[in-house]
């Protein structure tokens, strides 16, 4: 597991054919949950770049195998560099497997950068399908989880933390986050301020660890319950804004409605109906509103 290797018998093994770039999901708490392949790919891969080595050792211990190619750091600190140099040894023939410290890469964590220049270059990208801290929380949540979006980490600072928030206030699919122990509490107390405290969420935390932990109900709830300390690793996942109900139509606009219809050649029963519906309101209501109108 060393980095120290000359470019000589770096690409030794290498057919001179464009390589694969292979992005294997890591377990994001508990260790028996590596995907079976992932022991065969860390064994037969030319380069494992792997977020933290440290990890990757450790991992590499549980699963019972060591990588069987050179091993490199390709963390957010250098992950422009490396990517270059990856790239380099992709082109030439090189299977590269890129490891996360825990779940899929590329989501929240190194490896965009990677996979869209090896797709730039025509390399093949495949993937080891693992845990993901997204959908297991979702699955967990209790929330719809027929839609959603991941929002990844919200801004640190207030300011932009609070805009950011605004832009998905009305988003009406279900929202999930990453976020750090400490500032849980005050993301929650912003997310109660911006969608309402009455919004329903999850926090999970831990997630297939020792101590997991599922807390749910209101924001507000959440907010005051996170102010005593949080532990952990955190997704949060937060119901979807409601569907807006239908704009208000006064009773001027209903005759309005009602009559451009008559004139289209509608009788006027089915126009009213037509109105209603369309308005979301009782015939009965329409049908006074063109009432008064004409008595007016």
């Amino acid at each position: 597991m060393t980095e120290d290797m000359t470019e000589e018998t770096r690409y030794t093994a290498y057919t001179g054919e464009t390589g694969t770039l292979v992005l294997a999901g890591t377990p994001i708490g508990d260790l028996a949950d590596a995907p079976p392949r992932l022991a065969a790919e860390l064994a037969g891969a030319d380069i494992v770049a792997a977020e933290d080595t440290r990890r990757l050792r450790r991992l590499g211990q549980a699963l019972g195998v060591q990588p069987g190619g050179r091993v490199v750091s390709y963390f957010e600190g250098n992950e422009t560099v490396r990517t270059g140099e990856l790239i380099k040894e992709l082109v030439r023939g090189a299977r590269v497997l890129l490891v996360t410290d825990a779940g899929m890469p590329s989501v929240s964590d190194p490896g965009y950068r990677l996979v869209a220049a090896a797709v730039e270059r025509g390399v093949r990208v495949t993937a080891v399908p693992g845990p993901s801290a997204v959908l297991t929380a979702l699955a967990l949540s209790g929330l719809p989880v027929d839609r959603f979006c991941f929002e990844g980490f919200p801004p640190r600072k207030a300011g932009e933390r609070a805009a950011r928030l605004r832009e998905v206030a009305a988003e009406q699919r279900t929202l999930v986050y990453f976020e750090s122990p400490h500032r849980v509490a005050a993301t929650l107390a912003a997310m109660a301020e911006v969608f309402g405290p009455e919004r329903r969420a999850a926090v999970c935390r831990e997630l297939t660890k020792t101590y997991e932990e599922v807390r749910r109900g209101p924001l507000a709830d959440l907010a005051r319950w996170a102010e005593q300390g949080v532990r952990g690793e955190i997704t949060v996942v937060v119901e979807g804004a409601p569907a807006p109900g239908p704009a208000e139509v006064g009773p001027d606009e209903l005759a309005r409605r009602v009559a451009a219809r008559e004139e289209a050649g509608e009788r006027r029963k089915e126009a009213i109906a037509q109105v209603a519906k369309e308005a979301g309101l009782p015939k009965r209501e329409v049908f006074d509103a063109v009432v008064a109108a004409k008595s007016g």
